[in-house]
């Protein structure tokens, strides 16, 4: 069975805090932390797949994309019915003025951290890198 490609895009969600220190949006999907991702459907570019998953996976609308920043990642993972599976994510940076999430039938929770409690909730350790990559843009940007 031939390596199947498959593309998916994410947002590293952030508000700001009263602290100065931006929260990041994190899902819990059940068995691990991660962010608001899902597949790129035929016809739609990265950044609207993007959009399109954080408005249906926390119902969060009014999100500002930073055209600057863009961060992808590429794993391999095998599944039951179509094998070995090689996924790229792209993930956008984007801030909110939302306080919550309303999450969907796919996750049973959501949190904003700070950076530091963030990084320690993702499980994933690529997970963990891209957000090292937003906050290292945050911070450049004196943001």
């Amino acid at each position: 069975m031939p390596v199947r490609n498959e593309r998916s895009a994410g947002v590293l969600l952030y508000r700001p805090d009263k602290s100065s220190q931006p929260h990041f949006l994190l899902l819990n999907y059940g068995k691990y932390w991660d962010y608001p991702k899902g597949h790129v459907e035929k016809g739609e570019d990265e950044l609207t797949a993007a959009e399109r998953e954080l408005a249906e996976e926390t119902g969060i609308t009014d999100a500002e994309f930073d055209p600057d920043f863009r961060h992808e990642m590429t794993y391999f993972f095998r599944d039951r019915k179509k094998g070995l599976i090689k996924k790229t994510v792209v993930y956008f940076l984007a801030r909110t003025r939302a306080k919550e999430a309303k999450i969907s039938h796919e996750h049973v929770g959501a949190q904003f951290l700070p950076y530091d409690e963030a990084l320690q909730r993702v499980t994933y350790k690529n997970a963990k890198e891209a957000l090292r990559a937003a906050k290292a843009f945050l911070d450049a940007a004196g943001r």
